[in-house]
């Protein structure tokens, strides 16, 4: 893992040559899309000037399926925004540091708050397929962390509360919204659960899982940006040993796109 400093420098070098693309020097709010979720770029906004993001300097390369290697600069509401398609993952080999950098290139990129999608594996037996909750905390039950040496973050507050009440009251978003907010819980992959691990993961407090988000809120709060977390309900967890359909992955986060182009509008409208 390269040392902070590194870190940092690389995402301000990614962001100057983002802005350089993209024609937009400064971001308000950053955007990352989850699986299936790319078709709400296009809801906010977004044309066909898309900077392929994998060419930038220092970012990974983008190899999962559900996933555009991406990123726009989209106006909503005054706010200028940077959408990205997609996202990459510990299960595709890499690291933290590297997992995150399109995170830490968004903050530097003058993001102050960060918006992070992704589909998971609904714990919670209200989460029904198609539905859209509001994460409040994390378990970060990968093993690994995007800090290193004596950085210490104050975590007690990853997700912000103003943020989650914004997006609680987004309109145009039909029954798919929950109301009731919830814990994200990070597991590496690329496996899913067993039933065994979910029954755990219930017991330990968590109402979704997934295989991202946790340590991209990490990353953006040690860069100091306020974060939002929405999770997609892709699938039951299999906690009772029903098999799981991952193709039918892309297929739900391409119904709830809609959905989340309004929640993702009403905060940036809303935002003070």
């Amino acid at each position: 893992m390269p040392a902070m400093e590194d870190a940092a420098g690389r995402a301000v070098h990614s962001a100057r040559e983002l802005a350089r693309r993209l024609g937009h020097d400064h971001h308000d709010v950053l955007v990352v899309l989850g699986t299936g979720l790319s078709g709400a770029a296009e809801l906010l906004g977004a044309g066909d000037d898309a900077v392929t993001l994998d060419t930038l300097p220092f970012f990974p390369p983008y190899s999962a399926g559900g996933h555009r290697a991406h990123g726009w600069s989209v106006p909503v509401d005054g706010r200028r925004v940077l959408v990205l398609g997609g996202r990459c993952h510990l299960y595709e080999g890499l690291g933290a540091a590297e997992v995150v950098h399109p995170v830490r290139t968004g903050v530097a990129a003058g993001c102050s708050t960060v918006i992070l999608t992704a589909a998971v594996g609904a714990i919670r037996t209200d989460l029904a397929t198609g539905s859209l909750m509001v994460v409040e905390d994390h378990l970060n039950l990968t093993g690994r962390s995007p800090l290193s040496g004596p950085t210490f973050v104050d975590m007690s507050g990853a997700y912000a509360s103003w943020l989650r009440t914004l997006a609680l009251a987004a309109p145009d978003t039909g029954a798919v919204l929950s109301p009731r907010p919830g814990v994200y819980a990070q597991v590496a992959g690329p496996q899913l659960e067993t039933p065994a691990e979910i029954r755990m993961l219930r017991g330990a407090g968590a109402d979704v899982i997934g295989m991202s988000m946790a340590l991209e809120a990490i990353a953006a709060r040690h860069a100091g940006a306020d974060v939002l977390g929405l999770a997609l309900v892709t699938n039951p967890a299999a906690a009772d040993g029903t098999a799981i359909d991952v193709g039918d992955v892309g297929a739900t986060g391409a119904a709830a796109s809609p959905a989340v182009a309004a929640v993702v509008r009403h905060v940036v409208g809303s935002l003070p």
